[in-house]
């Protein structure tokens, strides 16, 4: 099979399975392609294993079916990776044929902020793999050994999986215990049980808020940092999505305008640059540093 045709079948999948639902003609037009060489992949899909399912004249890959679970398990770019990728295909110089066939291929079946949508084989992939099935299956697990951030705890937490972050670093859980929703970092989690326990808190299961430092909640707070160029080179490398949010002024620096769950990642990353960035209209966080710093250097002299 030749790489052109290749890369229509790729395109035709990812609009099979994108968020938004397309007819026939719709693909025959957006690909460039005739009804009948449509109708001919799909078959080819169905053949292969793939689940197809059709809602009126619009028709979809089942994301449900069995490969996808293989082919989650072979390569992942985390939307920050990603990022990173695609900012380091673009400084390549456009006059070496590197960068057009990197570009070419890549964007060829993913979109260019978010260069692929599936899971990376390494040390989180039975644990990915797991929990997958659990929120398939709609089922309790125990996470065992989950070495928590507050406190340093290493215990087991009985939860109840429901969707991951966009990259996949994180995964949505309705804890049982505190009978909240929360984010559990899979690289904490030192392996997952699957109970034969169905979920029994399915209305409660909701995802809050995430903000460009990793902080999630349910409040969204606005936040105008100006940054010099050590604060925004720093920014970048250590929350590369912050790229979106950054705009350069006349004076030479550059203006954050975001949102924030709250202010605890911001106020670390403001308190390691402070000859570096001012706050701009911004009250509230300037009374949390202060009062951070106040707490944080006073027990620091203690010790």
């Amino acid at each position: 099979m030749d790489q052109p045709k290749i890369e229509r079948i790729l395109r035709l999948m990812k609009m099979l399975t994108a968020n938004t639902s397309y007819t026939v003609d719709d693909m025959a037009e957006r690909l460039d392609m005739s009804r009948r060489t449509i109708y001919r992949y799909i078959d080819t899909f169905r053949e292969a294993g793939f689940v197809i399912k059709k809602s009126g004249n619009c028709i979809r890959l089942d994301k449900e079916s069995p490969h996808f679970k293989d082919i989650s398990q072979l390569v992942h770019f985390t939307e920050e990776e990603a990022v990173i990728l695609k900012r380091a295909i673009e400084s390549i110089d456009d006059t070496n044929l590197l960068k057009q066939n990197l570009k070419r291929k890549l964007y060829s079946v993913y979109d260019n902020k978010i260069l692929a949508d599936t899971i990376v084989r390494g040390s989180n992939a039975a644990t990915v793999h797991a929990l997958i099935n659990a929120i398939e299956e709609k089922r309790q697990v125990i996470l065992h050994a989950y070495r928590s951030s507050h406190g340093g705890a290493v215990r087991d937490r009985l939860v109840e999986p429901f969707a991951f972050t966009t990259n996949y670093v994180q995964v949505w859980c309705f804890d049982t215990e505190s009978k909240s929703c929360k984010l559990f970092k899979l690289a904490r989690i030192d392996s997952v049980e699957i109970t034969n326990t169905e979920w029994q808190y399915r209305p409660q299961h909701e995802k809050s808020f995430i903000d460009i430092f990793r902080m999630n909640g349910n409040e969204r707070l606005r936040v105008r940092l100006s940054l010099g160029i050590l604060s925004r080179n720093l920014l970048l490398e250590e929350y590369p999505l912050a790229e979106q949010q950054l705009t350069p002024t006349e004076d030479g620096r550059w203006m954050l305008d975001t949102e924030v769950a709250n202010y605890a990642g911001v106020a670390r990353f403001v308190v390691g640059l402070m000859d570096d960035i001012r706050i701009i209209d911004t009250p509230d966080l300037e009374q949390y540093l202060a009062n951070y710093v106040a707490k944080y250097w006073s027990e620091a002299i203690k010790q």
